[in-house]
C-alpha cells in the first residue's frame, strides 16, 4: 500500500454488545459505545473503549476507525462524549470534529 492509499474496513454495528466491530484475518478491532441525552436535550453517543487486538497493529486500523465513528456520529446528529483516551486525542489532533464532542467545543 502506498502513502496515498486509505485503508478501508467493513464497520459492523454489533447493538447487542453495544459496540462497533472490524474483523480482519480472524481478529477483531472494536469500539463500545453508549447512547446518553445532553443536558441540551440533544442525543449523543459516548465512545468508550478502542481496543484493536495486537495482530493487527500498525494497519491504521485504529484511525481509520474513530475517523468513521466521529463521521457516523455526524451524519445521525448525536454529539460525541470522547471517554476513550485514544477517541479524545483524535479529536484534539482534528478541529473539525471538536464541535460535535461534548469535550470540546459542544454543550453538554
Amino acid at each position: 500500500m502506498t502513502a496515498k492509499e486509505q485503508p478501508s474496513y467493513e464497520v459492523i454495528d454489533n447493538k447487542e454488545a453495544s459496540r462497533f466491530e472490524i474483523h480482519v484475518d480472524g481478529h477483531i478491532a472494536f469500539e463500545e459505545y453508549e447512547y446518553f441525552t445532553t443536558s441540551e436535550g440533544e442525543s449523543g453517543i459516548a465512545y468508550l473503549h478502542t481496543f484493536v487486538p495486537k495482530e493487527l497493529g500498525g494497519r491504521g486500523i485504529a484511525g481509520y476507525f474513530v475517523k468513521y465513528l466521529l463521521e457516523y456520529a455526524a451524519a445521525k446528529n448525536l454529539r460525541v462524549k470522547p471517554i476513550c483516551p485514544f477517541v479524545k486525542s483524535y479529536i484534539d489532533k482534528h478541529p473539525e470534529y471538536q464541535d460535535n464532542s461534548v469535550f470540546h467545543n459542544a454543550k453538554p
